[in-house]
């Protein structure tokens, strides 16, 4: 898999490439991801020869490749499919499931400049959502009461 918005190594050296694109190692700053995204974003639109709308849509169908590479490593893990038996380990449905989230971020940022914000809030509506304890932001230790206001379920929050 060598596609640079979800390689899970680091991005092949390339002059267009931000160095700081790299995943940053021991930064205690949230915001550590949403660096590495926005340059990986500014990275492939400077790649891009395609319009923006285009660019757009592929980035968003380009999870669709990586929820399939995701499945791909389970059904390997779990040995399911009889023709190839054992072919993967959970080590790489881990690698997948974090190949669809990278994707995800950056199709995210590529959508909106307020990326990080809007995932944010959304986290938080969903937490909101989850009875028992709500963890502090700031310890992420648990602080609620075990209340939560409103007890509707959104499609495809994953809490329906």
């Amino acid at each position: 898999m060598s596609d640079p918005v979800t390689a899970s190594s680091a991005p092949p050296p390339d002059a267009n490439f931000p160095s700081s694109a790299a995943p940053s190692t021991g930064d205690p700053d949230d915001a550590a991801p949403w660096r590495t995204v926005e340059a990986l974003v500014g990275w492939l639109d400077r790649e891009s020869a395609l319009p923006k709308e285009q660019e757009r849509l592929l980035r968003v169908l380009k999870l669709s490749e990586e929820v399939g590479e995701a499945a791909q490593a389970v059904i390997g893990a779990t040995g399911q499919n009889p023709r190839k038996g054992h072919s993967h380990t959970w080590d790489d449905v881990h690698a997948e499931l974090c190949d669809v989230i990278v994707t995800a971020m950056v199709a995210l940022r590529t959508l909106t400049p307020e990326a990080r914000q809007v995932f944010e809030g959304h986290l938080r509506r969903i937490a909101e959502r989850v009875p028992g304890p709500r963890p502090s932001p700031e310890t992420g230790t648990g602080t609620g009461t075990g209340t939560r206001k409103g007890t509707g379920t959104r499609k495809g929050t994953g809490t329906e």
